[in-house]
């Protein structure tokens, strides 16, 4: 039984890391499509919602849209956002900035870099506890589980654990 003291903590720094990558990634191309100077026009298509929870947890709502512009080489392009401005509705048309090169990671935000920056940071800081402390508790569970082998592991002494 070991095993289960190691793999779910791994488990939920892979999750941990996987977070973070996907945090950094879009505030990379979030950021890219600011600084590429490139706006166009688009049309909101199709604004939905999503909610996630229920039961015994709270109940997380996203709203969502779909947008479609078309780039400056004549290329139309469809894209979907989440966590866009509620006041934002089908049929309405909005400044997207997107770089030449992948237009479909566009955004309908309006650059903030600040708050950007800082949401990206705090992710990555969450992110960090939570894997430092999966590694300290299977640092902590391997010392226990030592000691155990160390004293012949015929029974629990009563000795605790290490931290």
């Amino acid at each position: 039984m070991d095993v289960f003291f190691y793999a779910v903590p791994a488990v939920i720094m892979a999750g941990a890391i996987f977070m973070a990558v996907v945090v950094v990634r879009r505030s990379l191309d979030m950021s890219r499509a600011w600084n590429s100077g490139l706006i166009a026009e688009a049309r909101c298509l199709r604004s939905y919602t999503t909610t996630s929870g229920g039961g015994d947890t709270s109940v997380s709502t996203t709203l969502h849209h779909v947008y479609e512009f078309m780039t400056r080489d004549g290329r139309t392009v469809r894209f979907e956002e989440p966590n866009g401005p509620a006041t934002i509705v089908e049929g309405d048309i909005v400044p997207v900035h997107y770089t030449a090169e992948r237009p479909e990671k566009a955004t309908a935000h309006a650059p903030r870099r600040g708050l950007l920056a800082a949401g990206t940071v705090f992710t990555l800081v969450f992110c960090t506890v939570i894997v430092l402390f999966c590694i300290g508790f299977m640092v902590g569970v391997h010392g226990f589980f030592s000691m155990d082998d160390s004293s012949g592991g015929d029974g629990f002494e009563g000795t605790g654990l290490p931290f």
